[in-house]
């Protein structure tokens, strides 16, 4: 938004700034003022009608004659010279809305009533939600009209970007047609019959059948489900133990969470005993004393695996469970060749693959799916939710081979069926908007675009390894993370009282920019659609952010080293 004074007058403000909204016959548009100019100017829009004396709205550069009778996104460009007193303040806008919310009013509300995950109770208390109202390609707005960029893409979902009319449409037409109905048994529905087609077809090897959930965690429950029923059908009853990694993240679900491997989501809670066993994560950063390089620390993780699976019984492990490059536990990129080689372990002892593409799949790396193009592994099972759907509706798929399908599909003497599924399995309105999410990635070639961009993003984002804190900066194409140290000799972290990859997020919002802290680590996840001048704003708010941080940390006598 660009922002003069206008001639002849000494403090008021001219605004320029293009805007979508929707608008129908008879409703009412509010245009919010500077903060303090004591005047909000409401515009009164109906069907034939331009604005008030005061301003007008004109799409395009043209006058606004008549409006169609339906709702429409109309683009325009509003100028207004009615405000009196001081320009706003970097960071706020003239943002209009249709409906003029309480700010207040709903941080209260929110702290009366609701429980978001992840809350740290004692801090939500004092300090409440930003609570967030619009988002348009890698930006989002607050309820007070500040704008950010997402730099964690809502929570590593908003793939193609908010605002797209194509998924806006496509759920539009589906919630006309049919919005859902019983998935179960021998009932289905176009969407979700074509969209388990197109994801065979961009799966990897023989992942050719689908089953629907609404996320990530039941994805990976769907998983264990899944691999227990195939050995059970087998006549192998024994191989229900599960496999995974320190650090690991596979959801909140009472099994994916005992599955998870991030200490810190521990306390509090009882898991399930002896099902579940972890093994080293591949962190590449932070590679045990005495191994010399990735080559060394790969064989040291694939004979650590091998160890586990012989000290369980291989007759006992149903499945292995592996993000292809680790999310939440810290976007630890593996060592060369080491998702091929856990995978041949499996197949050495007839231990289910399990990959899980719930952040990795369609396009955060430059593929729809990175498991094969990427890391040259072809899993038994792939889990992907979030970017299938660009999060415009909640979806989860668990896609297994034709080898565990036809071992899951043999029918039982004893009469038992696959009694697992959901009521919104196979949604048709969110399989409806998966279809259109992959055809827009298709038509304007998202993953080439990021296996392009990418590169940029990870070598600018380098450039804050000379900052002082700054210990690792790691990742691939639009999945990427800053971990931040005490001591960079020693790699010594900060400790969890002074939450450093907090205060850097605070800084950054203060400066428009969202990342999203996991105790020492500031990670980025934006829409795949960010060109390179907003990659290097999203780097250079983040190094200001950081250096912000240094200073409060000197005030303090907390840097150390």
């Amino acid at each position: 938004m660009e922002k003069t004074h206008a001639p002849g007058t000494s403090h008021a403000v001219r605004a320029l700034l293009r805007v979508s909204f929707d608008i129908r016959d008879n409703e009412f548009f509010t245009l919010l003022g500077p903060s303090g100019c004591g005047k909000t100017t409401v515009l009164r829009l109906i069907a034939g009608f331009e604005a008030t004396a005061q301003g007008e709205i004109r799409p395009f550069g043209e006058r606004l004659g008549s409006l169609p009778p339906h709702r429409r996104l109309i683009d325009t460009v509003f100028q207004h010279y009615a405000f009196s007193g001081q320009p706003e303040p970097i960071g706020r806008s003239l943002m209009p809305t249709l409906k003029n919310y309480d700010p207040e009013g709903l941080r209260q509300a929110d702290l009366d009533h609701c429980i978001h995950p992840w809350t740290d109770f004692a801090d939500w208390t004092r300090t409440g939600s930003t609570i967030m109202v619009r988002g348009e390609g890698a930006h989002v707005w607050d309820a007070e009209g500040n704008r950010f960029i997402d730099g964690m893409g809502g929570l590593w979902f908003a793939n193609v970007g908010f605002g797209r009319r194509e998924l806006i449409d496509a759920a539009t037409r589906q919630l006309g047609a049919l919005p859902q109905y019983s998935y179960f048994t021998n009932l289905g529905n176009p969407p979700a019959t074509d969209l388990a087609a197109r994801l065979a077809e961009l799966a990897p090897g023989g992942l050719n059948h689908v089953f629907y959930s609404t996320g990530g965690s039941v994805a990976n429950d769907t998983a264990v489900r899944i691999a227990h029923y195939y050995f059970d059908n087998l006549g192998r009853p024994s191989k229900r133990l599960i496999i995974s990694r320190h650090n690991a993240y596979h959801g909140s679900t009472f099994l994916t969470a005992a599955l998870s491997g991030k200490m810190g989501d521990k306390p509090g809670f009882r898991f399930p005993e002896g099902l579940v066993h972890h093994i080293s994560e591949a962190n590449c950063y932070r590679m045990p004393d005495g191994v010399d390089g990735e080559a060394a620390y790969c064989d040291f993780l694939v004979d650590e695996f091998g160890r586990k699976v012989a000290d369980l019984g291989a007759d006992n492990v149903a499945c292995f469970f592996a993000e292809p490059i680790m999310g939440a536990g810290g976007v630890l990129v593996a060592p060369a060749g080491y998702h091929r080689r856990m995978k041949e372990v499996c197949e050495a002892h007839d231990i289910l693959y399990v990959s899980d593409e719930v952040v990795t799949a369609f396009g955060r790396l430059g593929h729809f799916f990175a498991s094969e193009d990427r890391f040259d592994v072809v899993p038994d099972i792939l889990v992907t939710a979030k970017g299938i759907t660009s999060g415009y509706m909640p979806l989860g798929a668990t896609i297994v081979s034709d080898e565990v399908f036809d071992g899951l599909s043999r029918p039982r003497a004893d009469g038992a069926i696959f009694s697992h599924g959901f009521t919104y399995s196979g949604h048709a309105v969110a399989c409806a908007v998966a279809l259109a999410n992959i055809a827009l990635m298709e038509r304007e070639d998202i993953c080439g675009t990021v296996r392009r961009t990418g590169p940029y993003f990870l070598e600018r984002l380098k450039t804050l390894g000379e900052l002082p804190i700054v210990g690792d900066v790691r990742g691939s194409h639009f999945m990427l993370c800053v971990e931040l140290v005490r001591d960079r000799e020693t790699k010594e972290p900060f400790p969890e009282a002074i939450a450093i990859g907090k205060r850097v997020d605070l800084h950054a919002q203060a400066r428009g920019l969202i990342v999203r802290p996991i105790g020492n680590l500031c990670v980025l996840s934006p829409a795949l659609t960010l060109t390179t001048d907003e990659i290097d704003r999203i780097v250079a708010i983040l190094g200001d952010s950081i250096e912000a941080t240094i200073s409060d940390l000197d005030r303090e006598g907390a840097a150390g080293s």
